[in-house]
């Protein structure tokens, strides 16, 4: 149902208290984590967490909600993991709810350390558990967690380890993949080229892209892969996907910041014209980075709808004195989601069949929903780069889909 729905039947002292939150979080709850497709600094997993703190005594006929984030880890993750942590706080804050408590672990960005977090959390009586970020942590918890048949909401943007009662509120690259196939489709491309990097993120969208081809009748004209800083082969994969003229009308370049430079510059060298062979992208696009670069103003790409982020980001900088990365909406919508189920049905809410009602929400980022096996769907808008929005995000979930 959409989060407006939900309110249906609410006693009054529960309407106010969501009243706030739910203006930010309506009018505005799963890159990639910060924005684009992966994080950078991954491979910094090796902090240890810092000790937990003690539980506050429970709340009769209360919400227990175990936090699992990578607090104390080293680089952008650990910025990631505080700045999730402040969201999630801050979701509480909003909603103001003294019978839901937040008990906030950190994992450190590792398996076992979010083992030991989710270990602790569950003897000291959460209800359901939030994070963790980084794919071997989600494991690690749901592990934990499904022996105490409590649900997760987590992080990640590896599908794998999705699964029924551990759920995925993060921006899936299958879900943006799909979604720009779709327009591109509407709007007559019919034969599209891929030029794809070898990366995990790569991997997973060139699967993705050929998977929602197939299902819409469009042709793969090319499937070509390159390493972004091997500059020989990239340019011979571009002028491979020139060479075929008029047999490719679109090509699909799902590339982030860190490497469409040298990618929009191989394409550029090639000949490919953008005003004849129109360019895809996903939510890597999303980044001034890629937008300013001339070669690829005027592609279409599929993203979160924004609409919501902008009010959220702005009341994160007035409570916190910075900008949250971009990941910072999934914790505060994950947050208010389990809040306001547990406002309207208590801890009975957060079963599996609540937390997978097929209408969905309208959260921070817009639309979405989870599905039984964990992963989510998310109602993305097509943004033109260099331009604006050219098909909305849409409010509602087709009926039958």
């Amino acid at each position: 149902m959409p989060f407006q729905a939900m309110t249906r039947g609410w006693t009054d002292e529960a309407r106010r208290a969501a009243r706030i939150a739910a203006a930010g979080l309506v009018a505005g709850i799963l890159a990639a984590c910060s924005g684009g497709p992966n994080i950078p600094g991954l491979s910094n997993l090796g902090a240890s967490p810092t000790p937990q703190a003690e539980a506050p005594p429970p709340v009769p006929g209360g919400l227990r909600v175990g936090v699992i984030l990578p607090v104390s880890a080293a680089g952008n993750v650990g910025a990631a993991g505080v700045a999730m942590r402040n969201a999630a706080e801050m979701a509480a804050a909003e909603f103001n709810n003294p019978k839901v408590q937040l008990l906030v672990k950190d994992d450190g960005g590792t398996p076992d350390g979010a083992r030991a977090a989710a270990q602790q959390a569950l003897a000291e009586g959460v209800d359901v558990i939030v994070g963790p970020l980084i794919a071997p942590s989600v494991q690690a918890v749901g592990q934990v967690a499904r022996g105490a048949g409590k649900p997760v909401i987590a992080f990640s943007t590896d599908s794998s380890v999705a699964g029924p009662g551990v759920y995925l509120l993060s921006f899936l690259p299958e879900t943006e993949v799909d979604r720009i196939v779709e327009y591109a489709s509407s709007r007559g491309k019919k034969s599209i080229a891929a030029l794809v990097p070898n990366t995990a993120y790569g991997n997973v969208v060139a699967a993705a892209f050929q998977e929602s081809a197939a299902r819409r009748g469009v042709r793969v004209a090319a499937m070509e892969r390159y390493t972004t800083n091997d500059r020989a082969a990239l340019a011979a994969s571009a002028q491979r996907i020139a060479a075929m003229g008029d047999l490719v009308d679109a090509l699909f370049l799902p590339e982030n910041g860190d490497g469409m430079a040298a990618a929009a510059g191989a394409i550029a060298a090639a000949g490919l014209d953008g005003r004849k062979v129109q360019l895809l992208g996903t939510s890597a696009w999303d980044d001034p980075r890629v937008t300013s670069i001339k070669t690829v103003q005027g592609g279409w790409y599929a993203a979160p709808d924004r609409a919501g982020y902008g009010g959220f980001a702005s009341r994160y900088r007035a409570k916190f004195g910075g900008d949250p990365v971009r990941s910072a909406s999934l914790a505060y919508d994950a947050v208010f989601l389990v809040e306001a189920l547990f406002a309207k049905s208590g801890v009975a809410g957060l079963s599996e069949a609540t937390l997978t009602n097929p209408d969905g929400v309208i959260g921070t980022d817009g639309l979405f929903r989870f599905r039984p096996d964990g992963v989510n769907q998310r109602g993305l808008a097509v943004y033109q780069a260099g331009g604006g929005v050219l098909s909305p995000a849409p409010r509602a979930f087709a009926a039958g889909t």
